[in-house]
């Protein structure tokens, strides 16, 4: 019997994080079918998910107190506000005027803005094949997006924004993380700034929040629990340990399976229907992002 090598569990661990990653898109549309307000589910999310990362961190905390300097908590500070509390606060308004598969075609734009954000400030060359994949993925977005019905109308605009907001935000994350993860270790870093943006969503919350926590359907509840453990905890470290054995560029190629994933979840658990541009246009984008990942 063939033996699985490091690269082969890197693989399977790659894609088991994208696609408990898409999954929160169906998640939260679910919860909003109970009535819950963005802000709420967000606080539910963090509230459920930071008790881990507290543990987590506390952990490694011998480490912490030795890589942990005030340039670097600095920067933690920032690139956890911008990465999971800013992205995912934009991502979840988006997803009340959106579909969660065109969420999610949309938000995978994301490696493209990488791209020009590290040439922007990392100084970093952008390639003949990186144009390329750049102008094929906004075209998938077109294909699908002008097929969606109701394109003219105000929500599905302002949605879409929101969500090209988050892809961003998520980018801007990305870029940062590029010089904290060395200097922190990718579990270490995913721990603090999720501890970061944790404290944003309570911060948040306590400005706007009507602190009615105890009166929503307990599906509520098990739909908050379940994103917090399943799509939002358990991700977040497998991908930072996928690309610790694969590398950032093959860690891409499996991350295509995203958009793919959520259209799939959200046919199976939303009822939403699947057309062919919109199939199309995923595939279109898919391609786009791979070409980013090759060298040439």
């Amino acid at each position: 019997m063939p033996v699985f090598s490091l690269k082969h569990w890197g693989f399977l661990i790659a894609l088991l994080g994208v696609v408990l990653f898409s999954a929160k898109a169906v998640v939260v549309k679910l919860a909003y079918a109970f009535g819950i307000d963005t802000v709420t589910l967000l606080l539910f999310r963090m509230m459920f998910s930071l008790p881990i990362y507290l543990v987590i961190a506390a952990l490694n905390f011998s480490a912490l107190k030795e890589k942990l300097t005030p340039r670097i908590f600095g920067a933690v500070l920032l690139f956890g506000f911008l990465g999971y509390y800013l992205a995912s606060y934009f991502d979840f308004l988006g997803l009340q005027y959106i579909k969660a598969s065109l969420e999610r075609i949309i938000l995978f734009i994301y490696p493209t803005i990488v791209l020009f954000l590290s040439w922007l400030f990392l100084k970093k060359k952008i390639a003949k094949n990186q144009v390329i994949a750049v102008m094929i993925s906004y075209a998938g977005i077109v294909v699908m997006y002008f097929q969606e019905p109701g394109f003219s109308e105000l929500s599905n605009v302002v949605g879409v924004l929101l969500i090209v907001m988050s892809a961003l935000t998520y980018a801007s994350y990305l870029v940062g993380s590029d010089w904290l993860i060395p200097k922190l270790g990718p579990v270490l870093f995913t721990s603090l700034a999720m501890i970061v943006s944790c404290v944003c969503v309570v911060v948040h919350y306590c400005f706007v929040g009507d602190f009615d926590l105890m009166n929503y359907p307990m599906e509520v509840y098990g739909l908050s629990l379940g994103m917090a453990v399943f799509s939002t905890v358990v991700p977040s470290y497998l991908i930072s340990y996928a690309i610790k054995l694969l590398g950032a560029s093959d860690f891409s190629i499996v991350a295509s399976f995203g958009p793919v994933s959520t259209i799939v979840l959200a046919w199976i658990f939303l009822g939403e229907r699947l057309t062919v541009f919109q199939m199309i246009g995923a595939v279109v984008v898919i391609i786009g992002v791979y070409f980013v990942t090759r060298k040439k």
